[in-house]
């Protein structure tokens, strides 16, 4: 049987990266440009400035990723691109450089769902085993999806407000920690203890999340430490808030385990780095008897290898696009 090689290109936000992998699960070659440090004196990404910088980074990252990989763009059979969800200038870097190279070198041009990218990141991994369960936990999304098949995803909820990685880069704004907020929190929760109360959101029996509270209750609670003249333990303090926002994750994904009889159950998503999220989904899988899969952190923040391992399944599924394909800054996963 013939190996497919899927190029993969990925922009929806501040990293601009190509990627080539075989059969779906063989990294080849992964090339990632981050703009962290560009825009952590903002305090956050900038929209203008990302797509700046794609713009003088992406021809750089895909000759650096055809070298790495020994190989022409005439060898790979396809070019897998995010189209959405993202941010919108940003996206249509990535997009107009895949549309390029499709039309110049006659590839068929895959269209991927930065979230499906995320999931199927768990592909490099190990296969998926259906039926599963996705956690998606990252700064724009934070859902629950059943997958009885390779892309067919059947969302069970999701947040009705902030996502879990938004909070978190909230939350670390609120302790004058720096761009980005999620790993400083993760970091300094390990020399906490949870000495501070806050509400567990959204402690019902559906399959949604909410974090506006949890936010809320943090802001709160760092006026009236300081009108009392306290000082804000920001250690302890990250100690509780992880605490509170991993149950609230973990307790949720339990359940529709157990409701929906599933024994797969895949994490996806910048927050799967999270130390303490990873380690109490990973209990709790194991305490019901359901096999888990968390990507290495290499592969949960936005890479292209996700992006082409994706673009690989929906090649074989027949999926293309042409090339009047748009980016979306906002789209649901169908």
């Amino acid at each position: 049987m013939k190996d497919i090689y899927i190029l993969g290109i990925e922009s929806s936000c501040d990293e601009t990266s190509v990627s080539i992998i075989k059969n779906g699960s063989e990294d080849i070659a992964t090339v990632i440009s981050s703009q962290i440090d560009i825009h952590k004196e903002y305090g956050g990404v900038v929209p203008e400035i990302a797509s700046r910088h794609h713009v003088k980074n992406v021809t750089f990252v895909l000759e650096e990723c055809l070298e790495k990989a020994q190989m022409t763009i005439e060898e790979v059979d396809a070019i897998a691109i995010t189209y959405g969800p993202g941010l919108i200038g940003s996206l249509l870097i990535g997009l107009e450089t895949a549309k390029t190279l499709a039309y110049l070198y006659h590839k068929p041009l895959i269209p991927v769902h930065h979230i499906a990218g995320h999931i199927y990141a768990n592909s490099l991994v190990k296969p998926l085993e259906f039926p599963l369960l996705a956690l998606v936990v990252s700064g724009g999304h934070t859902e629950l999806i059943e997958m009885k098949d390779h892309f067919d995803f059947q969302k069970l909820g999701g947040t009705l407000d902030d996502a879990i990685g938004e909070c978190y880069d909230k939350v670390a704004r609120v302790m004058e920690l720096e761009y980005p907020g999620g790993p400083k929190i993760d970091k300094l929760s390990k020399e906490g203890k949870d000495t501070y109360h806050l509400p567990i959101p959204l402690k019902d029996d559906s399959y949604n999340f909410s974090f506006s509270g949890l936010k809320s209750a943090v802001i709160n609670l760092s006026h009236n430490e300081a009108q009392r003249g306290n000082t804000l333990r920001k250690a302890d303090l990250a100690t509780s808030f992880q605490k509170v926002a991993v149950e609230s994750v973990t307790s949720k994904t339990r359940k529709a385990l157990l409701d929906k009889n599933i024994k797969h159950l895949i994490v996806a998503g910048g927050v799967a780095a999270n130390s303490i999220l990873r380690e109490q989904i990973i209990k709790m899988a194991e305490e019901i008897g359901v096999d888990v899969s968390v990507p290495p952190l290499k592969y949960c923040t936005d890479n292209a290898a996700m992006i082409a391992s994706a673009g690989y399944y929906a090649y074989k599924l027949g999926k293309r696009a042409n090339f009047s394909l748009n980016s979306l800054s906002s789209d649901p996963l169908k």
